[in-house]
């Protein structure tokens, strides 16, 4: 059953975290990212910082729940989407700390959240969410800072991705919460407009995409880029259990 209030997300999210950290599971690295953020919107909620409140929990929730369905489904073994799958499968890989938090990120806000976009304003003109929409860009930018001092704890060359951050080459370093949503709304705009079929061929084209960009994250086709995250993941902190609690307190 679908959560209904931001709430229940986050108690939702407590429960994926919780389990991730009982099975040791990495797929809980981006569950921790995910409730961190979805606490910062509740609060900024609670606050009336948003144009419509209202509105702007319902998203919240809606958007949520692609992710929690999916997860769900992926536990059951029942299909999801090809960009989820891509992250999901990522859990049984030896990758970098920063490479599962990336790929939940692409399958959520790259796809995820350009569909729940468009739903929301189904009838309704689009760019009235616009406002909003870029209030929780400003918001996510703001804890940057916080989740990367963060990862830092648990992951200690991630330094080293700054250090390249300006090869132009080095897609996986550009790919942030800020920029992942403003690409999402322009696929939302375009979702927003299409109907039925053409609807769900537009969907399946850009899960296509961003499966292909979550292939690219997993398995960097850099060579430079490749040997840098080989050599943060030799110094990293290896259990996903003890990651998740560290990232937690």
């Amino acid at each position: 059953m679908a959560v209904q209030t931001i709430a229940e997300v986050i108690h939702e999210l407590d429960l994926i975290v919780e389990d991730s950290i009982r099975e040791k599971c990495r797929l809980g690295f981006f569950a921790w990212v995910y409730k961190r953020t979805t606490e910062q919107i509740r609060d900024e909620i609670e606050k009336g910082n948003f144009r419509d409140n209202e509105r702007l929990e319902k998203f919240d929730v809606l958007f949520a729940n692609y992710y929690l369905d999916a997860y769900k489904n992926y536990q059951l073994g029942n299909p999801v989407s090809s960009s989820w799958q891509v992250a999901f499968e990522a859990e049984h890989n030896k990758l970098t700390i920063i490479q599962h938090v990336l790929l939940g990120m692409n399958a959520h806000i790259n796809l995820d959240l350009a569909i729940a976009a468009g739903r929301i304003m189904e009838g309704k003109p689009i760019e009235e969410l616009q406002p909003d929409f870029d209030k929780v860009n400003e918001i996510l930018a703001s804890l940057l800072d916080e989740m990367q001092s963060k990862i830092s704890g648990v992951s200690l060359f991630m330094f080293l991705l700054d250090l390249i951050g300006k090869r132009t080459d080095e897609k996986i370093i550009n790919f942030s919460m800020v920029k992942a949503r403003s690409q999402s709304w322009n696929i939302a705009n375009e979702l927003w407009e299409l109907k039925g079929a053409e609807r769900e061929k537009r969907i399946a084209e850009v899960d296509q995409s961003i499966h292909n960009l979550g292939m690219f994250v997993r398995n960097p086709k850099s060579k430079f880029l490749g040997f840098i995250l080989k050599l943060m993941s030799w110094f990293e902190e290896k259990d996903p259990d003890r990651i998740i609690q560290k990232l937690s307190q």
